[in-house]
């Protein structure tokens, strides 16, 4: 889905259909050091915001359309971080997260996004270990704070 501009210029929100391209979310660049983010997504509009705002920041971005390609470039490519989506073919972004976590000896950055209301589903997550937790629609604002600190 494209994002759509919110009430502040400087917000985008992900999730929301709108008429507004990725490069008007007034974003400001940073560098972030060559830093590599695997996005895990089977939802073509959202992966294409996040990854115009996330490589307009400096990150180098890598891309998967379902949990088992998701999965693949994770333990293939060792990005910094993987936003992964919930409700995938193949592969949920549940069964990817808990073979992350039980086949690597250090832990990889992961932040789950979802349209998912479920507090259960939230709670599952935070017990496998995933370090945010971020619901659809969401200001991409509220996604490049959690990506800034983990990252750095």
């Amino acid at each position: 889905m494209p994002i759509k501009k919110a009430k502040k210029a400087s917000r985008a929100v992900v999730g929301e259909s709108s008429a507004s391209p990725a490069t008007e979310a007034g974003v400001v660049p940073a560098k972030a050091g060559g830093k590599r983010i695997l996005l895990v997504d089977d939802d073509h509009e959202i992966v294409e915001s996040m990854r115009t705002v996330l490589e307009s920041r400096g990150y180098q971005i890598l891309v998967a359309r379902d949990g088992n390609q998701g999965l693949v470039l994770a333990e293939g490519e060792e990005p910094d971080l993987v936003v992964l989506d919930m409700m995938m073919p193949k592969r949920s972004g549940f069964l990817v997260l808990e073979k992350l976590r039980r086949s690597r000896p250090h832990p990889m950055r992961v932040i789950m996004i979802t349209a998912n209301e479920g507090s259960r589903h939230k709670a599952y997550a935070e017990m496998l270990g995933v370090d945010d937790y971020i619901r659809k629609p969401f200001a991409m604002d509220r996604l490049l704070e959690s990506v800034d600190r983990l990252l750095s």
